[in-house]
């Protein structure tokens, strides 16, 4: 018997002729969605009696076993006794449900979204209508305040409200604005936050000749941000409603025909879709090319590519093949300028998951898998004061000096940078690092690459107050970056500048500056850089311009900022501008060293300076230590972001008072 499932409303599954199967009780139907919500994945006895009970019973271990046989008879009635289950299968300490993707229909839906994306827009259109119709309620349905099941049910209803907005947009594409207008008009009464809805139900107005209409939803929608979360519409609305002021010419026009590119690619994709079988490993690796690709291209594809990237490492190790394995971890060879990472977990679980493929690839060969494995515990260690990182990265550069082989050479120097910030003054180093790597790519023609090593000269070149190398390697950036198609290359271009100005020029240019490059940051999903550093940024500008700490004023402003990671070595100060120094000391005595990183200097530099206003010998002691190797350099600027200032400054100010105390 062909078993279908169903979660995208009750939890269902239908036979091979699509009549429903007794589940018997609710938490029977719980254990199977358990499973189904798991993707194959093995699900613990003890996590499944965790999520169906609250206050577990005594025999709760058997109850749960007596689900899964019951079940088993459900979805197999013609299985013979003692024989193993097909479907419902028992593996290690728990239970999986082992299905093909085109048979859960939450499964479907997610490819059909998927699909949709690449195909011309009328295709795209019939696919979206084949995703939607598979939702015959809010997922998950039964099970509405289960913990295990909320991630999953706001995942997949996130997923369908992105789904009826793309179906409007390539109704509006295809002409067909009027069809749009009912499912938007009922979607944005339903789900008043989404600003993109808005904007799509205002233009498929316009564009059916009713234009007051649109500026009547335009204002309705203003209204309700304002009085109900106390923002202003986004920059999207507030450009339409002043485009259909204006009656600009370009609202009439749906977006120009499909390109030849576009029609390449939507072709090639079905043809591999059709080719390559469900499963088959080649896809597994073809899509880390996928990611490794989207990942550079801005728009938000960082953070997708980062998403799926754990996905697919988590399919690749069910399978069981560490070679695979090793193949799909290491292929993903992103160049990383950023020393913090942007999801600590995703790294962790991406380190881990290396480290046991390391161990059981076979001994004798698999040198280029075991040095791209160890390149990327490097990369993933970033910022971390285990030795475990700066050996991985060593062990890599070896491996590919011996193999001659130029891309290997390249991951594995990008291990080695990250690794090397366990001391401040290391400029010159990554200054000889970026140098190899420009060299090494431009002869092999690996424009990442060469970009990546452009920006660690810049970096380096800023800490060591070069402003006009750095200018150099800047505008190589924005030649490279322009010409391949690399947007995210600018936003470290558009803060050096903003470094340039604090370093060099009047602070209220500066500022200004810096915040235009902040706003630039927004979306291109790299949290790990973006939290926290604008009022870094600003505080540190004070700094270098001799306010030594912030007004009573600035300190109100600097309370209520997110200081993200930055907070606990901001705090001292923020405390000593509040004239509460009995606190800051307090703070003072029991902090921590700033992480390695890109802001080591700068970090430093704060804490220096609210030690020395509150005479903390010991903090004093311990900053004049770690700042003394960056003595000739600027302080945070190797970053390419911000400055606090000479190093030599802080150091001076250090010795001059510990000589008092």
């Amino acid at each position: 018997m062909n078993v279908t499932f169903g979660i995208l409303g009750p939890v269902t599954a239908w036979d091979d002729e699509g009549g429903p199967i007794a589940l018997k009780g609710p938490r029977h139907r719980a254990v199977l969605a358990r499973l189904i919500v798991a993707r194959g994945r093995v699900v613990p006895v003890t996590r499944l009696v965790a999520d169906l009970w609250e206050v577990p019973p005594a025999d709760a271990v058997g109850a749960v076993r007596t689900f899964v046989s019951a079940l088993r008879r459900a979805l197999e009635p013609q299985r013979r006794p003692r024989t193993p289950a097909r479907l419902l299968v028992t593996e290690g300490p728990g239970y999986a449900l082992r299905v093909e993707r085109g048979s859960v229909d939450s499964w479907c839906f997610e490819q059909a979204v998927t699909a949709a994306r690449t195909l011309p827009p009328q295709q795209a259109l019939d696919r979206l209508a084949e995703a939607l119709g598979h939702w015959r309620g809010p997922a998950l349905a039964d099970f509405p305040e289960e913990a295990w099941a909320r991630t999953e049910r706001s995942r997949l209803g996130e997923l369908r409200l992105h789904a009826l907005e793309c179906q409007a947009e390539v109704r509006l594409t295809l002409g067909r604005g009027a069809d749009a207008i009912p499912d938007l008009d009922a979607h944005v009464a339903e789900h008043p936050w989404r600003e993109d809805a808005w904007r799509l139900l205002a233009l498929a107005l316009y564009r059916t000749g009713r234009q007051g209409d649109a500026l009547a939803v335009l204002r309705r929608a203003r209204k309700l941000l304002v009085e109900q979360l106390g923002v202003d519409p986004g920059p999207g609305l507030r450009r339409l409603e002043a485009d259909i002021l204006a009656q600009e010419r370009h609202l009439d026009r749906a977006p120009g025909p499909i390109s030849s590119a576009d029609t390449v690619w939507a072709e090639a994709s079905a043809a591999y879709d059709r080719t390559l079988a469900s499963g088959a490993r080649a896809r597994l690796e073809s899509t880390v090319g996928l990611l490794r690709n989207l990942a550079v291209t801005g728009g938000g594809g960082l953070e997708v590519a980062r998403r799926h990237r754990s996905a697919v490492i988590a399919a690749t190790e069910e399978l069981g093949d560490p070679d695979l394995t090793a193949r799909v971890i290491g292929a993903y060879d992103v160049p990383a300028i950023w020393t913090r990472v942007d999801d600590p977990r995703h790294a962790a679980d991406v380190v881990a998951a290396a480290e046991r493929t390391l161990k059981t690839l076979r001994p004798g060969g698999h040198d280029v898998a075991r040095a791209r494995l160890l390149a990327t515990i490097a990369l993933e260690s970033r910022a971390s004061v285990s030795a475990r990182g700066l050996q991985a990265a060593r062990q890599a550069e070896q491996i590919a000096r011996d193999l001659d082989d130029p891309a290997l050479l390249a991951f594995a120097l990008n291990g080695v940078f990250m690794q090397t910030f366990y001391r401040a003054g290391l400029s010159p180093r990554r200054d000889r690092i970026g140098a190899e790597l420009i060299t090494l790519a431009a002869r092999h023609g690996m424009v990442t690459y060469e970009v990546l090593g452009h920006l660690i000269r810049l970096q380096a070149r800023s800490a060591l107050a070069d402003f006009p190398g750095a200018d150099r390697h800047a505008t190589a950036v924005d030649r490279l970056a322009e010409r391949n198609e690399l947007p995210l290359a600018g936003v470290f271009t558009q803060w050096y500048r903003a470094l340039r100005r604090a370093a060099t020029g009047p602070a209220p240019e500066a500022e200004a500056a810096c915040r235009e490059a902040a706003a630039r940051l927004h979306g291109v999903g790299m949290p790990g850089l973006e939290h926290g550093l604008l009022p870094l940024a600003l505080l540190c500008l004070r700094m270098r311009h001799g306010q030594s700490a912030p007004d009573a004023q600035y300190a109100q402003i600097c309370a209520q900022a997110d200081w993200g990671p930055h907070e606990p070595w901001v705090a001292p100060l923020l405390l000593v501008a509040q004239g509460l120094e009995d606190e800051a000391a307090a703070v003072l005595r029991r902090l921590p060293d700033p992480p390695p990183g890109l802001l080591f200097e700068a970090l430093w530099s704060v804490v220096a300076r609210a030690a020395l206003a509150v005479s903390d010998r010991a903090t004093m002691e311990r900053a004049h230590t770690a700042l003394s190797p960056a003595g000739a350099e600027l302080a945070g600027a190797g970053s390419g972001l911000l400055t606090s200032g000479p190093v030599a400054g802080y150091l001076s100010e250090l010795a001059a008072a510990l000589q008092k105390t």
